[in-house]
């Protein structure tokens, strides 16, 4: 058998100074858990193709990516999972307030860093906060340096 890590991308936005989450439903009768619009590159898409579509079908924002703030390995003990994050910042433009967001999404909304750290026992993974510390220090890679020959 051969191993293959789970490939994921996820928007870190940011607006006057709070960030955009979901509230996921990930196990119906467990409580939510909050996350970066973030989701699995699909069969033919590029990193940037993926992260923006994840992006609208989480929020009806049109993401636009901007930078890639880094990349990002993590194991999951409680699925038996590896995960290779890509995360992207950038900008939202478009909303579409009449976007039927995916099942398992609760809401979407914009919050600041004090209440993150407050919810950090819910988020999905402790990559949520890595990503957004990281674009608050600052990094920021060119997306160039990303190719995609399809």
């Amino acid at each position: 058998m051969i191993w293959k890590p789970n490939v994921t991308v996820a928007a870190v936005v940011e607006q006057e100074d709070r960030f955009l989450l979901v509230e996921e439903q990930i196990v119906p009768g467990n409580p939510t858990v909050f996350n970066q619009p973030a989701g699995h590159l699909e069969p033919g898409e590029s990193l940037i193709q993926a992260v923006i579509r994840e992006t609208y079908e989480e929020t009806g924002y049109t993401f636009t990516p901007e930078w890639l703030i880094g990349i990002y390995h993590w194991y999951c003990v409680d699925n038996d999972t590896t995960y290779l994050r890509f995360a992207f910042s950038g900008c939202v433009t478009d909303f579409d307030p009449d976007h039927v967001r995916e099942a398992a999404i609760i809401s979407a909304g914009w919050y600041d860093v004090p209440l993150i750290e407050s919810l950090a026992a819910r988020h999905r993974s402790p990559l949520i906060k890595q990503c957004i510390q990281d674009f608050i220090a600052g990094k920021r890679y060119p997306l160039q340096m990303l190719t995609y020959d399809n």
